[in-house]
This record gives structure tokens, sequence and C-alpha cells, in this order.
């Protein structure tokens, strides 16, 4: 198993873009978590957590540590992009691999405004 990962990441720093999109995708998740560890104090209050137009009250309420899952997401969603994106670099090659990194940096910034958004619904700047 140790060998498989060491190849891996030695096939990952062969190629350029996909090392950098991948280092991106880390960085944005790591400024994530930083900002919500940062931005979310504990509170004896319900705090709104998520919006639904479903829900006869539409905004709901949950304890302020729920707001921390919003970090914990964006942790799995860049470790499950950039290993996914090695492993299809090296059985597919390299334009979808690639595609797949730029998506989970996607997918983080979209989480980012969400946490932004829900965050200050409870606390306005």
């Amino acid at each position: 198993m140790k060998d498989i990962i060491k190849t891996s990441f030695k096939e990952l720093l062969t190629n350029r873009s996909l090392t950098t999109v991948s280092g991106l995708t880390v960085f944005v998740s790591l400024l994530l978590v930083l900002y919500i560890g940062f931005a979310v104090h504990p509170s004896d209050l319900q705090l709104v957590t998520h919006y639904s137009a479903y829900g006869v009250t539409h905004l709901y309420r949950s304890q302020w540590f729920y707001l921390w899952s919003f970090a914990l997401f964006g942790v799995i969603v860049a470790l499950a992009h950039v290993s996914l994106a090695i492993k299809l670099y090296i059985s597919k090659g390299h334009p979808l691999a690639v595609m797949l990194a730029w998506l989970g940096l996607a997918i983080i910034v979209f989480a980012w405004l969400t946490a932004y958004a829900i965050i200050h619904v409870w606390s306005p700047v």
C-alpha cells in the first residue's frame, strides 16, 4: 500500500498543471477551515444553520457546532477530489484528471460562499 501511494504522488508531481490545481484545492480547503474556525463562536442560542424553500419556516436552527460541518465538508471534498484526480491521471490521462481537480475547487468555493451566507445570517459584520 505504501508503494502504491508513493508511486501515485510521484505521478502527480510529474504533471505540473495537476499538481498546481491539486495544491490550490488543498490550500483553499485549509483557508475555508480557518475562516470557519474563526467565524463560528460558541453560543447558547439556536443559530440558523440552513435554509429551505419547501418548509414552513424556511430558516432552520441548530446548535452552533453544526456550522463546523462546513469545514469538515471542505476537507473531505479536497481529499477526495485530489485522490480521485491522481487515480484518474494514472488510469485515464491528463484532461479528465485536471477537470475533476477544478471541479473539486469549484465545490469548495461554493461551500465557502454558502457557509459565509449562513454564518452572516446570525452574525452580520
